[in-house]
C-alpha cells in the first residue's frame, strides 16, 4: 500500500512538474529571440529536404524510375466501365447531324 502511495506521489509531482518544463524553454522577447523559430523551421526544412534527396537518390540508384513512361501507360489498359460522362453526352443524336 505504501508502494502505491509513493508511485502515485510520483506521478503526481511529475504530472505537476511537466507544464512548468513547458514554461521554462520560453525566452524573453528580444532582437535575437525573434529569430528563434525561424531557426528551427530552416533547421527542420534542410533535415527533412536533405533526407528525402537521400532517400530518393537511393531509389534512383535502386532503378526505381526506369521506363516511366511504360509504367505510366498500364492504367489506360484497365477496361471498366466509364463512371464519367453523363448518359447525355452519349446520346447518338447528337452525332447523326
Amino acid at each position: 500500500m505504501r508502494r502505491l502511495a509513493l508511485s502515485a506521489l510520483v506521478a503526481l509531482l511529475v504530472a505537476l512538474a511537466t507544464p512548468a518544463l513547458a514554461f521554462a524553454h520560453d525566452q524573453p522577447e528580444t532582437q535575437q529571440s525573434r529569430w528563434i523559430m525561424a531557426d528551427w523551421m530552416l533547421d527542420t526544412f534542410f533535415i527533412f529536404s536533405g533526407l528525402a534527396f537521400i532517400a530518393f537518390l537511393a531509389a534512383w540508384k535502386a532503378g526505381h524510375f526506369q521506363e516511366l513512361d511504360k509504367i505510366g501507360s498500364i492504367p489506360l489498359y484497365v477496361d471498366e466501365e466509364d463512371y464519367y460522362t453523363p448518359e447525355w453526352a452519349l446520346d447518338e443524336e447528337e452525332w447523326e447531324e
